[in-house]
């Protein structure tokens, strides 16, 4: 069998950032696939279940609600491995340009106040999964010392 793109990444030299994980074409309609990385792999400690699944509800409320991309959203959810997140989009973006996108998302996270959308046991299926304390945490370090700062070392991936 052949390896998927995925696992022809060297997560020993993948930073935290924003990758245009892979660009697929469905008829004429192209969709881009982000990996938008949160912690280095096998060298930081990855997310528990309770931030990843809140990060998800807020991403997932934040890109389908969004004036621009709210009908461009196609998937927002975690990695396996705990370490990030997929964004899918309707359309061929680069991580460049998507780059104000995901920190307009990531500061929707870190400032978010109130119930989290679809925490309660009638709109989901692990309802007290959640921790929005260390969701905001999580997404104010990734802001600070990955997103604010982006460059080629995290906006594309290594050689």
């Amino acid at each position: 069998m052949k390896k998927i793109a995925s696992f022809m990444v060297n997560h020993l030299k993948l930073n935290r950032g924003v990758y245009v994980s892979r660009i697929d074409k469905f008829g004429s309609q192209e969709v881009t696939t982000f990996d938008l990385r949160m912690s280095k792999p096998n060298f930081e400690p990855v997310m528990n279940t309770a931030e990843i699944h809140t990060i998800e509800h807020l991403g997932a409320t934040f890109l389908r609600n969004h004036p621009k991309f709210a009908d461009k959203t196609v998937y927002f959810g975690p990695m396996g491995c705990r370490t990030g997140f997929y964004m899918v989009l309707a359309g061929k973006y680069s991580a460049k340009e998507i780059l104000p996108l995901v920190i307009e998302l990531f500061e929707f996270i870190k400032d978010f106040e109130g119930e989290v959308p679809g925490a309660s046991a009638r709109d989901c299926g692990n309802y007290l999964d959640m921790n929005l304390n260390m969701a905001k945490f999580l997404a104010k370090r990734y802001l600070q010392e990955t997103l604010y700062v982006a460059d080629e070392s995290n906006l594309e991936y290594p050689k």
